[in-house]
């Protein structure tokens, strides 16, 4: 077996096929799902952060790669995993995308990454309590969220106010704690990693990249929803 993950199997040609691909995987250990993809499962996620993520995506057929679209291209969904503290609630804020620091004011909601990424996102709920070893970490069943008129509103609000102190402030005038829904924190290796970025007096400087994420308390709210929408009336 190989520790690289393989090319995915062929995309899945509507929402109800990539449901199937969900049921299937559910219930199944990152061991069982690594063997038959044929990837050695590492030891610890230390050095291997996006394994996980790219494993999943390569059983379900997702086809992005790195290009700037959803990874389910023709479905127009996005594909992200859940990982799952022992109490059965999300563990820690969920990355979405990379900051455009060189648009900030330039962009409207509708028109940002961020809005496209969260329009229909498939949750993969997977074990990550540290006791467990990764091997042995269960997935759990997928659903597809939209988010409805609050948790937009919600989000757009966050966006517009963060982009907005980004444009007034800098990074050096943001932290963590902004945002109701969404935070934007560094999104890089370590801090030796730089990208372009819009100065305080408008010009173009390198700085460290950041990312938008949802908070754990947002994830966790999506989360106990679709477990409302499941159980018996």
């Amino acid at each position: 077996m190989s520790d690289e993950i393989l090319p995915s199997v062929v995309p899945p040609q509507s929402e109800d096929e990539l449901m199937q691909r969900c049921q299937q995987i559910a219930g199944q250990t990152l061991g069982q799902l690594a063997a038959q993809a044929g990837i050695i499962v590492p030891n610890d996620l230390r050095r291997h952060k996006g394994w996980v993520g790219n494993l999943l995506e390569n059983l379900l057929g997702a086809d992005a790669g790195n290009h700037a679209e959803p990874d389910f291209t023709g479905l127009g969904i996005e594909l992200k995993t859940l990982p799952l503290a022992a109490n059965g609630l999300p563990k820690e804020s969920t990355y979405v995308c990379t900051v455009s620091m060189t648009e900030t004011g330039e962009l409207s909601w509708q028109d940002s990454w961020l809005c496209r990424k969260l329009s229909k996102v498939l949750w993969l709920p997977v074990e990550a309590d540290k006791q467990i070893p990764l091997a042995e970490r269960y997935v759990g069943q997928g659903f597809i969220w939209q988010p409805d008129e609050t948790q937009t509103a919600l989000l757009k609000q966050d966006w517009e106010e963060l982009m907005d102190a980004l444009v007034l402030h800098g990074q050096a005038g943001l932290t963590a704690r902004h945002g109701q829904v969404l935070q934007i924190r560094p999104k890089a290796a370590n801090s030796r990693v730089l990208a372009q970025a819009i100065a305080d007096d408008g010009s173009v400087e390198l700085q460290n990249p950041r990312g938008f994420y949802l908070r754990s308390e947002f994830t966790a709210q999506i989360l106990q929803a679709d477990k409302a929408c499941r159980s018996p009336a």
